[in-house]
Parts: C-alpha cells; sequence; structure tokens
C-alpha cells in the first residue's frame, strides 16, 4: 500500500494542504500494483508529464529521451547539515538499449530553481546528479563522457533489477559520498564509487529520479527504465506533505444571476478509477453532497452547475475524489474553499487582471502575495495563460493524447501557482492563440487550417492548426465554470462557443472571444504580402488599404450579444465592463525601417528616460485594431453600455481611450501588462501626442495607430532596465492591472502595478502615469446634436434610462443614471423614445425631440 513515513507517523492520505508537516523523518513509496495511470501521484511532479506512468506497482519512464525526471514534491534536502541517504529498487524496460556512458539513470539531488519554492525546484532545478549507465559506470556528479560502441548490450543486472543506493555523510562542511549497486535478492553489494570533498551548500533542495537518454528521436522512441520501492531517509531530510498536488489539483467558480458554476481540475487518473467528483458544502459539522459531476476523459475536469444558489452569504464548500491507491482501495481527498456572497451591498467592486503567464517567474508568488493582500472581488485572466514553451521540453502536437497531456502539463503551472486565489475568489479566464498553441490566431469561425500547413503559413491561412477535439479540450479547462454561453451554437468542426455575460456585484461583465470569429488577413489582401499578420510590402499602407469588405473582428453573432447585453439592465445593473484578450487598437511602435514585429525581443531594453529617434506606430493584423469597420462596430456597441474594457494580449501596459468619428467620443481601455514577458513591445511615437496634459510623456496623448484608428494615450508601461535579477523578468515591464469600481459615485480607478512592487504596502509606486481616475459616464463621449427634455424621476432613484430612435428603433445608449434627473443627449435630428425605470416597473415616453440647449423643458416620470 502507497504510505508516507513521518517520524513513525503513518499517513495512509497525502492530499491537500491541510496536513501539518513534520520536518525531519523518512520517506518510503512502495506502490502497490493495479494502479495504471499517467499521474504519478501527489508526492510528485514528472518533467513531461507523458513521459511518465504508474504502471505494474513502479513508476516507469515511457521515453528514451534527455533529462526526464520525477520530483518528490514532499520530501527536501533541508538547509540543516546531516547524513543522508536515497535509494531505490529500478532496472530498463527493454534489452534493445546501446550500451553507452551517455546514457543513464538515477537521483538528481538538492535541486533548486532561481526563486526558492518548492515548485520551481520540481521544474527548472539543477542539482546534483548520481547514478549509473547503460554501460554500468557508476557516477558521482556528472556521468562519464566515454562513450561505448553503439550495438553492444547494457550490463545485465539492469536489464532485470537492481537496488541504487546513494549515501551521504557529514563532515566539517562537506559530504562524503557512497554510491552502490545492490542485488536485490542477496542484498550483497555488486558494484560501489566513493567520493568525499563535495560543498554541502550544493545539497538543498528538490530530490528526483531521473531517466536521461540520448541519441533517440521520436520515431525510435523507446521505453527506458523503471523505479520503485523508493526510499529517503536522515537528518538532512524534510517531510513537507503540504507541497503535495493532486489529484484535485484547483478549481475555478463563477457566481452570478443566483448560478453557480465551478470546474475542478483533476490529474490524469485512469480510466479504470472513479470518474465522479463530488460537491459538498459545510451543513453543520457535516458535509453534505450537493452534486456530482463527471470526469471529462479528455480534458480531466469536473464542472458542476447549481442553481438557486444562496449567494447571500459565504458558504464553505470542499470537493471530494475517492483516489485508487491499490486494488480495491481508495482513499478521500479532497480541496477545500469558500464561495464567496456577491458583494452586492459593497461600493467598491475590485478587479484583479493579468495576462501573458509565460513561466519566467514562477511560481509568481510576488503577484500572488500582492494580489491576496488587495482581496479582489473577481479575478480575469484575459489568455496565453499558458506559452508553448511554459516548463520546458518545447511542444508535442500529436498524436492527440501525447499532445492533450502536453498542454495540461503546462495548464497545470497556472493553477499551481494562482490556484489559492481560486480557492475563494471568482475567477473568468479565456484562452488566447498561445493557449492553443498559436503564435497568432485568426479563427475563421472554427475551420481547420488547410492540410499540409504549418507555422506562419498555416496560421496566416486562418483557423486551427490542432484537431477540434484538442481546442475543445482547451476550452473546457479554461471556460467550462463561465456562465453559459449567450447562443451555445458551436461554430465549424464542433468547436464550442463561450461569449457570455457575467452579472455579479452590480457590475455586468460581457465576455467576448476576441479571435474565434477573426477573419485572416491574408486572402483578404493580396497586395499587402501578409506574414504572420505583418504587410511585407512597403509600397502598401494599412490605413488606406485594410479595411475591406468581408473582413470579420468578433462576428455577427457576437455583435448580436453586444446589442442585447448593451439593453439588458437586470438583476440590478449598476455599471457594465467588457473583458476581451486585447484591445481595439493597435498600441506598439518599432523603428521606421522595420516591418514585424519579429525584432521585438531583440530591442534593447532602454534606460528610463530614454526615447528612441525613430519610432512609428505599426500596423499588426493580431491586434484588434484590423479589420477598422469590425472595431468600430464592436465599440459602438461597447459604448452604448457606457462600458468600460479591460483585455491583455499585447504584452504592453496601456490605459486609452478610444475614438471612432473624433478622439475620445467612445469608452476608455486597460491594457494589463503580461506577468511575464517574452515579448516587450514598446510605445514611443516620434511624433508626440496632441492635446496631452502638460508635464505628460511625449508619448501620450491623442495619435493615430497603424490602421488610421483614432486613440487617445493615457499611460503606457513602456520596458526600461530596472537593475533588478532576472533582468527577463523585471526589465521588460510586467506585472498586473487593478480597476476599482465604485458604484455609488460611478468613478473608476485604473490601476497598473508592476511584479516587483509590492501593491499592498504604503508608499508602493505603480507604472508610470497611473492611477487613470474616470467616470463611467465618460465612456461615451460623441459631441451631442442636442438633448431630449431633461427626465426627473420621482418614486425611484437611479432608474435605467434607454433612448431609442422611433423610426428604426435602434438602441441608442442604455444606462442606469445616478439619482433622480438626466438630461439624455442625442446625436442626430429625429424623433426618440425613452425608456425609463427598473425590471418591471417602466415608464415610456414617446416622440420625444431634441433641443440644443441642454437643460430645457423637463418631464416628471412618478413611479407609485
Amino acid at each position: 500500500m502507497k504510505a508516507l513515513i513521518i517520524t513513525g507517523l503513518l499517513f495512509i492520505s497525502v492530499i491537500g494542504c491541510d496536513r501539518p508537516g513534520t520536518k525531519h523523518g523518512k520517506f518510503i513509496d512502495d506502490f502497490t500494483d493495479g494502479v495504471n495511470r499517467t499521474w504519478i501521484g501527489s508526492d510528485y511532479w514528472a518533467n513531461r508529464l507523458q513521459d511518465w506512468q504508474l504502471n505494474k506497482g513502479r513508476i516507469e519512464c515511457i521515453t528514451s529521451q534527455q533529462n526526464r525526471s520525477v520530483s518528490v514534491l514532499t520530501c527536501r534536502l533541508g538547509n540543516n547539515d546531516g547524513n543522508f541517504s536515497v535509494s531505490a529498487r529500478l532496472g530498463l524496460l527493454t534489452d534493445s538499449l546501446p550500451q553507452n556512458d551517455l546514457n543513464w539513470i538515477g537521483f538528481r539531488l538538492g535541486a533548486k530553481g532561481q526563486f526558492g519554492d518548492y515548485r520551481d525546484d520540481a521544474i527548472y532545478g539543477k542539482g546534483f546528479n548520481v547514478g549509473i549507465t547503460t554501460a554500468g559506470q557508476l557516477f558521482i556528479g556528472e556521468p562519464p563522457v566515454k562513450e561505448y560502441k553503439t550495438g553492444q548490450m547494457v550490463v545485465p543486472y539492469l536489464i532485470n533489477e537492481l537496488i541504487l543506493r546513494a549515501d551521504a555523510i557529514y563532515t566539517d562542511g562537506s559530504y562524503q559520498f557512497m554510491i552502490s549497486v545492490i542485488d536485490p535478492v542477496s542484498g550483497n553489494i555488486i558494484d560501489e564509487l566513493e567520493e568525499s570533498g563535495i560543498p554541502g551548500v550544493s545539497l538543498t533542495g528538490a530530490i528526483g529520479l531521473v531517466s536521461h537518454f540520448t541519441g533517440f528521436n521520436r520515431s525510435n522512441d523507446i521505453h527506458s527504465c523503471w523505479f520503485d520501492d523508493i526510499k529517503i531517509n536522515g537528518k538532512k531530510v524534510e517531510i513537507l506533505p503540504e507541497n503535495s498536488f493532486g489529484p484535485i489539483l484547483f478549481s475555478q467558480y463563477t457566481l452570478g444571476r443566483g448560478v453557480l458554476k465551478l470546474t475542478a481540475q483533476i490529474a490524469p487518473v485512469g480510466l479504470n478509477e472513479s470518474r465522479i467528483v463530488e460537491f459538498q458544502v459545510k451543513n453543520g459539522n457535516r458535509w453534505k453532497t450537493m452534486q456530482e459531476a463527471e470526469i471529462d476523459t479528455d480534458a480531466f475536469t469536473a464542472t458542476f452547475r447549481i442553481d438557486d444558489w444562496n449567494s447571500r452569504e459565504d458558504i464553505q464548500y470542499r470537493l471530494l475524489y475517492l483516489q485508487s491507491i491499490g486494488i480495491g482501495m481508495l482513499e478521500e481527498s479532497f480541496r477545500t474553499g469558500t464561495i464567496r456572497k456577491e458583494p452586492l451591498e459593497k461600493d467598491e467592486i475590485i478587479v484583479a487582471a493579468f495576462t501573458g503567464n509565460n513561466d519566467i517567474g514562477f511560481p509568481d508568488c510576488d503577484i500572488v502575495g500582492a494580489v491576496t493582500k488587495i482581496n479582489p472581488d473577481l479575478l480575469f485572466f484575459s489568455g496565453d495563460q499558458i506559452y508553448e514553451s511554459v516548463a520546458g521540453f518545447g511542444v508535442q502536437r500529436e498524436p492527440i493524447d501525447k499532445a492533450t497531456l502536453d498542454y495540461l502539463r503546462k495548464w497545470y503551472l497556472y493553477g499551481w501557482a494562482f490556484g489559492d486565489l481560486f480557492r475563494d475568489i471568482p475567477v473568468v479566464a479565456i484562452p488566447d492563440d498561445h493557449d492553443v498553441y498559436h503564435g497568432n490566431l485568426w479563427g475563421a469561425g472554427g475551420i481547420a487550417v488547410p492540410p499540409g500547413t504549418t507555422g506562419n503559413t498555416a496560421q496566416d491561412a486562418g483557423g486551427y492548426k490542432m484537431p477540434a477535439r484538442w481546442v475543445r479540450m482547451v476550452e473546457r479547462t479554461q471556460t467550462s465554470h463561465l456562465p453559459d454561453p449567450f447562443d451555445p451554437e458551436p461554430v465549424e468542426q464542433g468547436i464550442g462557443v463561450y461569449y457570455t455575460e457575467l452579472n455579479y456585484g452590480g457590475i455586468s461583465f460581457a465576455i467576448l472571444e476576441d479571435r474565434k470569429f477573426k477573419s485572416a488577413p491574408k486572402q483578404l489582401l493580396p497586395d499587402a504580402l501578409i506574414n504572420n499578420g505583418w504587410a511585407q510590402n512597403r509600397e502598401w499602407d494599412a490605413a488606406s488599404n485594410a479595411d475591406v469588405p468581408g473582413a470579420k473582428l468578433l462576428g455577427e453573432r457576437q455583435l448580436a450579444f453586444l446589442d442585447h447585453w448593451a439593453e439588458d439592465w437586470s438583476n440590478s445593473t449598476i455599471m457594465k465592463v467588457v473583458l476581451s484578450q486585447t484591445i481595439f487598437a493597435n498600441v506598439a511602435t518599432l523603428p521606421k525601417d522595420e516591418y514585424h514585429d519579429a525584432v521585438v525581443p531583440r530591442l534593447r531594453i532602454l534606460e528610463k528616460g530614454e526615447y528612441p529617434p525613430d519610432d512609428k506606430p505599426v500596423s499588426d493584423m493580431d491586434s484588434n485594431g484590423w479589420p477598422q469597420t469590425g472595431r468600430n462596430e464592436a465599440l459602438k456597441r461597447i459604448r452604448k453600455a457606457f462600458a468600460f474594457h479591460i483585455a491583455g494580449d499585447q504584452h504592453l501596459g496601456s490605459t486609452i481611450r478610444y475614438g471612432i468619428d473624433e478622439w475620445g467620443d467612445a469608452g476608455y481601455a486597460l491594457c494589463v501588462p503580461s506577468i511575464s514577458n517574452v515579448w516587450p513591445r514598446r510605445w514611443y511615437p516620434s511624433i508626440p501626442g496632441e492635446n496631452r496634459k502638460t508635464g505628460a510623456p511625449e508619448y501620450t496623448g491623442d495619435f493615430i495607430d497603424g490602421f488610421g484608428n483614432k486613440i487617445t494615450v493615457m499611460a503606457i508601461a513602456n520596458p526600461t532596465y530596472t537593475g533588478k535579477k532576472p533582468g527577463n523578468l523585471y526589465d521588460r515591464a510586467t506585472g498586473f492591472g487593478v480597476v476599482r469600481f465604485h458604484k455609488k459615485s460611478r468613478n473608476i480607478d485604473i490601476e497598473c502595478w508592476p511584479r516587483f512592487e509590492e501593491a499592498y504596502l504604503e508608499g508602493a509606486e505603480q507604472y508610470p502615469g497611473w492611477p487613470v481616475k474616470i467616470n463611467q459616464m465618460d465612456n461615451y463621449n460623441r459631441k451631442p446634436y442636442g438633448w431630449l427634455p431633461g427626465i426627473n424621476v420621482s418614486g425611484m432613484n437611479n432608474p435605467v434610462m434607454k433612448v431609442y430612435r422611433e423610426d428604426s428603433g435602434e438602441l441608442i445608449y442604455a444606462v442606469r443614471i445616478l439619482g433622480r434627473s438626466y438630461d439624455p443627449p442625442v446625436f442626430s435630428p429625429g424623433s426618440y423614445r425613452i425608456v425609463i425605470g427598473d425590471e418591471n416597473m417602466l415608464k415610456e415616453l414617446n416622440e420625444l425631440l431634441p433641443e440644443n440647449i441642454k437643460g430645457g423643458k423637463q418631464i416628471e416620470v412618478v413611479f407609485n
């Protein structure tokens, strides 16, 4: 039976973060036969997930590639001095592996990453290697470089079974190492190697199992080796059961309009194991199961939808899964949290927003710590929750089962870093291009890219490169906890949709899909010579030529959703916000002679106060500055709701104000900075902005972007040299955004925080130019043609006012006014209709004509 022994106490369950830890002890894991699955167990992290399995009562490495490892999460070598020992039974899974000193199996000791966290250590940690080569050569530190002739067989005891044991004796600041090969039947030592003088400082950190094989490619890849009966003990050994991970890895939830949606992310358990997760709530001193959900066979998620949720109070919950630990043996595994009461009575609703979750700063303890102190009401992850490079080893796109595990391994890092926030705080997560293994994505209504195309050629053609089943899996992991889609009809290939409304705390959030319906530019703009969204024809001008018929941004279905959403102020909605992958402008510059952003990672990070001399606004069709008509149609609908916009994707923190016909006639937007940034874009136009505030930087003010769109730049988080280490994390303008919505005043505070600032400490500074403070009413700023009669309301405070044209029935705008009086502006001559009130208490005023004087004729509206 699988167990963890801690200083003489037997813990059958090694799940979750609620158990007390004991510092020094003994770790023993002897796997029981009968449990066959990809996921090894909660005590371990496998690099890569798809390269290891639990089978026949042992851990097997099912690939023969370099540097495959399994890190023990709940046991490590501490900072203290002392002796220790590590051993395991092991062997090769085939006799066809060549005798070669470059191929070895063994242990990695004291593995450490950059950030002093066990999760970082488990994935990126470099340590002290000990082991045995397939030529039978023992080594301590690094394997020998001598390579034997291909075709010679491995030593016989490696094909069968051996015990590999490493003993370390501490004396006066250094260790004497003894590594031994032991016959498991007789207990006799077959071979041994000794080395002394190994510094103790190099032996602090994670402990792992390693399979390292070279000279193999995917076509001749074969299973390599196995481990069992792992034993780790000694004074230097720390036992930390709170570091376990799984089988319930994390969860995400939303709550709106009385409906709770929660998705539990489960580790890849076996098909012969339980497929049910239970959602339980605290009922007195007991837990009551409210609902069961089946684990999806691709995404390994279990989604709960509970109607008529009591949103008036905090409710403790737990997720229960019965994990197989042997034939006929189960143990209960839990994940606990609190579904917060809906913050209807709170005046200030805080949204913390993120984008670009590369793994350079994993596990992002600085950001998590700051956000914990800020205590937001909602978390928004705008996309690129993973990148292809996350957790190392590149990307595997086929076969689909391996590609699924490849994605899930990267996705788990997102939950491993931010999962404690997800226990209690609702979260909106929407996938962007890298989440589906694209550098850029023009979804073109869900089609597949042309057969046989790859790379930029495939992307430029439009559609999805990965199979539809795989895309559905990704979207299930990230979006299945969102409110039900507005219109659930799938797009091409049966790929689902998730665009919807989340109504929470008096704020209505429209959640969009920027990429799925967007046209690909290459076929529509043949003269531009498009490469990955960039025109390579230098004589071709995007501002004049890119806005062609047939080019779509959000598509008709999402525009219809926005029409409905702008008009719907039910459920006591006070303010409105749009959440999407990216902003509707191209806020980026490049040196004048550059015509592709492939140069961005190579641009020098500037010192504070530097300004490049010849940067120009660019025309990147991955941005929502293109297509221009689609951009403007979306903004017109967003403007009708006086809505603020939060987005990400661009790797450059910015706050702008949109212009459609004139500068500043539409709403404000925050593009949040990346959590970590491999593509440090910048905004340094060589021509200073018009109408900027006195003393404001030259990159602020009124501009025309590379597509001819009008934008007013309020603040930019350009990358600058900080001197902090590591530079590839801190010099690239990384961080997160915070938006505070004040329901009583309708004020909106826009914040942009660097990740090296502790945002919860007094005196901490945001990026230059922030905070930006606006009011809800600033999000609709067209110049009026005239004003309808002023409306004075009695018997109702803060009613909703909707203004329509009489002839067409078009909604001009809808807003919950502040107080009881409002002078409605209109923007063209004609006859208008006003509907005012709330829910079922409505009054209608017809045939209203505009006057050129604000506050002229008045109309009294009485609600009894």
